[in-house]
């Protein structure tokens, strides 16, 4: 909207938020380029009461060149390598972490005991315990607390919620899901992916990423789960890392888990570095349904319904006559769709300045942990386990 040269401006809100990990791409990308600079670059964040709420980021990380490299290249000043110190200032009430996963448990307990709010990337916590831990501490603190859940901001799987409130599916009976990719093992081609991700003693491992992505995404569309069983395994156990020395992949690089939630649906999903990409996008998402299905992905969502369902019959001896994917109509835009980081950030920032509600907090991020650490268990102990109700 065109402000009129007689209306008076907007006021600002500052808020200093500290931004622990920029150096690293999804920090640097995703939170501070395309989230918080984006918001400084369209005039601030409105808030109901009419004021515009500014971003004052606050840069901390190890590597000072990296740091003041950043600054430059942004016009920003503020930037530290002493996590302690930007705590402690008054200016700042939001602490974001990117930190791997290692590390993020004792820098988020800082920022708590600094009196900070909390806002992360997951998995929030090494295992249920240390998450649990985090989230009993907040709480105790009276802070408000956020995790990142980004993959229900894409435009596929938006479209895909628009279809489950609208009732497309009737009832549904179970839900797919293909992640993954062919990550380089390092010696021929870069990886791109941090070696770090393959270490199990550096938190890293395909389960503990993708679990509590899968947690988040189930409960926000069709409910909690209930059970897991899983088979998780390292396929490629010889890697490279960044400096082209050879590392033991002592982390799992794929995981094949069935969720049952409480209604009945079955839930399966598969994640793997370790698979060549056959389908539209990196990740794809098949909910049946009574009366209808959909597949969604990053972007796209098509959808069948049961009155538009072809009829297939198995017959090995003739060509298909009936063209599959083309009688999947497309679900439509029907809106802007501006980057999910940015849109979590904005109902984060909201959240804490004009205390408008927030789902994906530290108890929802804790249980997402636990599905990680009981698939594990599922896996090694070779069983379904079932999931208790409380966090």
């Amino acid at each position: 909207m065109t402000q009129r040269p007689d209306e008076p401006r907007a006021s600002r809100v500052p808020v200093g938020i500290v931004l622990n990990g920029v150096t690293g791409r999804m920090g640097y990308r995703q939170h501070l380029v395309r989230s918080l600079l984006a918001i400084r670059a369209d005039g601030g964040l409105p808030l109901p009461d009419g004021t515009l709420l500014w971003p004052e980021p606050v840069l901390v990380g190890r590597n000072e060149r990296k740091l003041a490299g950043i600054a430059e290249r942004h016009g920003l000043s503020d930037w530290t390598t002493d996590l302690t110190e930007a705590l402690g200032r008054d200016d700042v009430s939001i602490y974001f972490d990117a930190l791997t996963t290692q590390r993020r448990e004792k820098a988020i307990s800082a920022a708590i005991e600094a009196g900070k709010h909390v806002y992360t990337e997951k998995p929030l916590a090494m295992d249920h315990a240390g998450a649990l831990a985090l989230t009993r501490a907040a709480a105790a603190a009276g802070i408000k607390t956020g995790v990142v859940a980004d993959k229900i901001f894409l435009p596929g799987l938006r479209k895909l919620k628009r279809l489950v409130d609208g009732g497309f599916f009737g009832r549904v009976l179970s839900v797919r899901c293909e992640f993954g990719y062919w990550v380089f093992e390092g010696d021929w081609q870069p990886a791109q992916r941090p070696s770090w991700n393959y270490r199990s003693e550096d938190g890293g491992g395909v389960a503990l990423d993708m679990f509590p992505h899968w947690n988040y995404v189930l409960e926000h569309l069709f409910g909690r789960v209930r059970s897991v069983q899983a088979t998780i395994t390292t396929h490629i156990p010889r890697r490279f890392d960044e400096d082209g020395v050879a590392y033991a992949a002592t982390a799992d690089d794929a995981a094949y888990a069935t969720f049952e939630l409480a209604d009945g649906v079955v839930a399966q999903f598969n994640s793997s570095w370790c698979v060549r990409v056959y389908r539209d996008e990196l990740v794809w998402f098949q909910v049946d349904g009574t009366h209808g299905s959909a597949v969604a992905g990053l972007r796209h969502c098509r959808a069948q319904s049961r009155a538009a369902t072809p009829r297939p019959v198995w017959d090995p001896d003739l060509p298909p006559d009936v063209d599959q994917r083309g009688d999947w109509a497309e679900v439509p835009d029907n809106e802007v769709f501006d980057n999910g980081f940015r849109v979590q950030w904005e109902a984060f920032l909201r959240h804490v300045v004009a205390d408008e509600p927030f789902a994906w907090d530290f108890a929802a991020a804790a249980r997402g942990v636990r599905l990680a650490e009981l698939g594990m268990r599922a896996a090694r102990e070779g069983r379904r386990i079932e999931i208790p109700e409380t966090a």
